[in-house]
């Protein structure tokens, strides 16, 4: 794997088709949901672009402004080649500090995959909790009462946010059992 120096910056007029390209070449992986080109250029200017030395849209994620309070991460797709390479943490950071700029206190996600989102400090939430979501998506959704996405939040008040460690935090380990401790023991009773 090789590693290419990668710029991040707000979507322009001329990466809708770049964008759109992307989003459209990772559906098969039944991770993304289907964006119109339209749709994508009109709101371009919503996303957050990784651009590749050689001008390349490699990889991209939009904020999408749910309620005044919360926004989305939507549409957030790197390209096969450079995964890895920590380039969707870069986009998730990235979108996070546009949505503190803005304003927003609350940053949602629905995704399968809520691992690469619940390393990031991200929480697993009911999709009730995130009302603003139903009201602008789900309920017009094909899928809506059977999704099969989590919900994930962050809160961007002060104090909390994204964790950034360069790994993966450690696997916990259980302790072996000490002898100092008098365990239950369950006593079939015969009638």
């Amino acid at each position: 794997m090789t590693t290419m120096p990668i710029q991040l910056r707000t979507g322009e007029a001329a990466d809708a088709a770049a964008i759109h390209e992307l989003i459209t070449t990772n559906l098969s992986v039944g991770h993304l949901l289907p964006r119109t080109f339209e749709d994508i250029e009109s709101h371009v200017q919503r996303f957050v672009v990784a651009v590749a030395e050689n001008g390349t849209v490699v990889g991209c994620g939009e904020l999408a402004p749910l309620s005044a309070e919360v926004a989305e991460v939507r549409s957030l797709v790197v390209d096969a080649p450079l995964r890895g390479q920590r380039l969707g943490v870069a986009l998730v950071t990235a979108l996070a500090d546009r949505a503190r700029e803005l304003g927003y206190v609350t940053l949602s996600a629905f995704t399968h995959q809520p691992a690469h989102f619940i390393r990031l400090g991200f929480s697993i939430v009911p999709h009730q909790w995130v009302p603003e979501k139903i009201a602008h998506d789900c309920v017009g959704c094909a899928q809506f009462r059977h999704c099969g996405q989590y919900a994930v939040t962050l809160s961007l008040r002060a104090g909390s946010g994204l964790r950034l460690e360069a790994a993966a935090p450690p696997m916990r380990a259980v302790a072996a059992p000490r002898a100092s401790v008098e365990r239950l023991r369950l006593i079939p009773i015969s009638a």
